[in-house]
């Protein structure tokens, strides 16, 4: 029996990891988080059983104590709660999926602890990578990443010398606007950037997929997973999602990763590692396949890309800016208080004004990450 902890059980990624554990009955939930959907955690708490559940703020933790009165599970709130619960003693693995840079301290918290991460927090590897790997070496735990892309390279890896890896080919979609210029792009509604051609995810990541942002999240992502540079990170973009990424070698060989396009594949590949279980559900069809196609990121169009390769070029504090940046600009996009062109706009310009600092401290991350809200509150 393998026991696990989920953080941001409620969102799309902790949903199909609770599906992935319902299909398997040698899983079992110690510990759930989530923000504010108490009504999901209560169905939650009531299939799985954890003893500990935690939740963002303590007027939901007294709201959910109500709820389930009747179960053997204590609840508790904020970021305390969210340590406890990424630190759980019965748990083995702790799924970091929450949204943003509070899955810093939680993954730290859980490495210090002896878990083992399957990590699908960006936000984590993107603004504190340089503090995550050399912590995670130290505390000899393993960073399993739960997203497709990287999940398809880490597949790729196994089994191979990484000192003779090449080069990453890191595959995207294109996202719903692939092929559209600027002009076409300066009224696009909430509505229209929320409709993924291949993916179910949520909000704020189906936004990023639709500017490339997202892309340029996971080469940051990519560096420290890999150690690799960004320059030999390329991204490529394969819009039927069949390709999920590929390693090219010193010998000139590629080997890629192939499958439909469902996260519940990378996600029980994470829980499981090594070893592979069976998955229902479609197959890839070689014969009605026919082809498949590549091109280049259209960095001009959606300069958001070229933004990322700046950052992590720079390194230090400025993918912090950039992160940050980005998600308070989704935000301000999703109540439609900016434009979809504002986005990348946005993040360019915090990145201009930021004075870098080498090597963060997780203080400092937290500390350029509020200045980067505060400065976009004030001019936008």
């Amino acid at each position: 029996m393998k026991k696990i902890a989920i953080l941001g059980s409620t969102g799309s990624i902790g949903t199909q990891t609770l599906e992935v554990a319902r299909a398997n009955q040698d899983l079992e939930i110690t510990a759930l988080a989530a923000a504010s959907n108490v009504k999901l955690l209560e169905k939650q708490i009531r299939e799985f059983h954890p003893s500990l559940a935690a939740v963002w703020t303590e007027e939901k933790a007294k709201e959910l104590k109500t709820m389930v009165a009747d179960l053997d599970v204590r609840i508790v709130a904020g970021m305390e709660g969210l340590l406890e619960v990424a630190r759980h003693p019965e748990a083995e693995l702790v799924v970091t999926a929450v949204v943003g840079m509070i899955g810093i301290r939680p993954t730290i918290e859980a490495m210090k602890a002896g878990k083992d991460i399957a990590l699908a927090n960006k936000e984590t590897l993107v603004t504190a990578g340089h503090i995550i790997m050399p912590l995670a070496e130290e505390c000899g735990v393993k960073i399993l990443p739960v997203d497709s892309e990287h999940s398809a390279i880490f597949q790729c890896l196994n089994g191979e010398n990484r000192r003779q890896l090449h080069k990453i080919w890191l595959t995207a979609s294109g996202g719903p606007f692939r092929g559209r210029k600027k002009e076409e792009l300066k009224n696009v509604q909430v509505e229209d950037a929320l409709k993924h051609p291949n993916w179910s995810m949520g909000r704020k990541i189906t936004i990023d997929s639709a500017t490339l942002v997202n892309k340029g999240l996971e080469m940051m992502e990519a560096r420290w997973l890999f150690g690799v540079e960004p320059k030999d990170i390329q991204i490529v973009v394969q819009p039927k999602s069949i390709i999920h990424s590929m390693a090219e070698f010193v010998d000139g060989a590629v080997i890629a990763q192939l499958g439909t396009p469902d996260m519940r594949l990378p996600i029980q590949y994470a829980l499981y590692y090594p070893d592979r279980r069976y998955l229902p559900g479609d197959r890839l069809d070689f014969w009605s396949l026919n082809q498949i196609t590549f091109e280049k990121p259209d960095t001009e169009n959606f300069p958001g890309l070229r933004l990322a390769f700046d950052a992590a070029s720079a390194g230090g504090s400025l993918p912090t800016v950039y992160n940050a940046a980005n998600e308070r600009a989704v935000a301000l996009f999703l109540d439609r208080r900016i434009g979809f062109l504002d986005i990348p706009e946005i993040i360019g310009n915090c990145m201009e004004t930021h004075r870098v600092i080498d090597a963060p401290t997780v203080e400092q991350i937290l500390e350029t990450e509020a200045a980067v809200y505060e400065m976009i509150e004030s001019r936008w």
